[in-house]
């Protein structure tokens, strides 16, 4: 009985290591797949790239069969692609720069009771207005205002855009970190003889590093890829950004010239990379240096 129960154990114990050893195969096998669905379409948009439009009629293969860069030296012959890249960088970066600024100010004043701002509840309301709304819905009257303004044929209408949609969302983002931060600190540091500003830049915000890296990222890959203001508010060629000008590529001139597109497309992925590879640098720092000490 003793030898019947002994081997009936090691069966047990083999048919669970069998069992977790194949939830174990059934979950590797999950996760290679979802990789695979992930990078698939950026290879595939690498590989448009690189291989030569002969390649491209007919039957596709998946790996191409010869390499060339012939769609990239097309894309910046002219000069009009780099031209809209220096007007996407200008775009994203003084729109983030400026949304920044605002936003961690006013996240900053609402996170906390002592400012007694009679625009808190409006403040609060509008933020979540625009969150709530779509982009296109205020088109018409930024348009309307931009028209008066005569700015249309400049690149601020796409500016103040990306402006209008991420400062809410840095506030929105930022009054939880805020919120977070324990007041004892601040109250520690003006007893000391820090004036407000000082204690806002050089004890608030390196606590919320790691929250400041995230709405940068997330304002960059918005005001870097954003189309649907600026294709109703630029309307010169000389101001398109990015988005605009792959968009153009594909014209009636140039409709089946995929690997112009693509190479577009490869271009404009790597500042949006770059930055958020910088940007995580900051939010590991940020999070391993601002814990709060007691």
């Amino acid at each position: 009985m003793r030898w019947e129960d002994l081997m009936e154990e090691k069966v047990d114990m083999k048919a669970e290591k069998i069992k977790r050893y194949s939830i174990r195969t059934v979950k590797i096998i999950i996760c290679i797949c979802l990789v695979l669905i992930a990078v698939f379409p950026l290879y595939w948009l690498i590989a448009m790239a690189i291989r030569p439009m002969s390649e491209m009629t007919g039957k596709i293969s998946l790996i191409p069969q010869t390499l060339t860069s012939e769609h990239f030296k097309t894309l910046f012959q002219d000069g009009s692609f780099l031209r809209a890249i220096k007007n996407s960088l200008f775009t994203t970066l003084i729109s983030m720069v400026i949304s920044l600024a605002v936003g961690l100010c006013a996240s900053y004043i609402i996170s906390r009771n002592r400012y007694r701002l009679k625009m808190k509840k409006p403040l609060t309301l509008w933020v979540l207005i625009v969150r709530i709304l779509p982009p296109v819905a205020f088109t018409i009257p930024l348009y309307i205002m931009f028209n008066r303004f005569g700015i249309l044929n400049t690149r601020i209408p796409a500016v103040l855009a990306c402006i209008l949609i991420n400062i809410p969302l840095i506030i929105w983002f930022m009054v939880s970190f805020f919120e977070d931060l324990p007041e004892e600190i601040e109250e520690s540091a003006m007893m000391d003889g820090t004036n407000e500003w000082q204690m806002f830049t050089k004890i608030v915000l390196p606590l919320v590093l790691p929250g400041i890296a995230a709405v940068s990222m997330l304002s960059f890959m918005y005001a870097w890829n954003e189309y649907t203001y600026s294709v109703i508010f630029v309307q010169s060629p000389q101001n398109y950004t990015v988005p605009l000008t792959l968009a153009t590529l594909n014209s009636d001139d140039s409709l089946t010239n995929f690997g112009l597109v693509a190479a577009g497309g490869v271009i404009s992925v790597i500042p949006v990379t770059l930055f958020v590879i910088f940007a995580q640098n900051y939010l590991i720092t940020g999070l391993s240096s601002g814990a709060v000490k007691d």
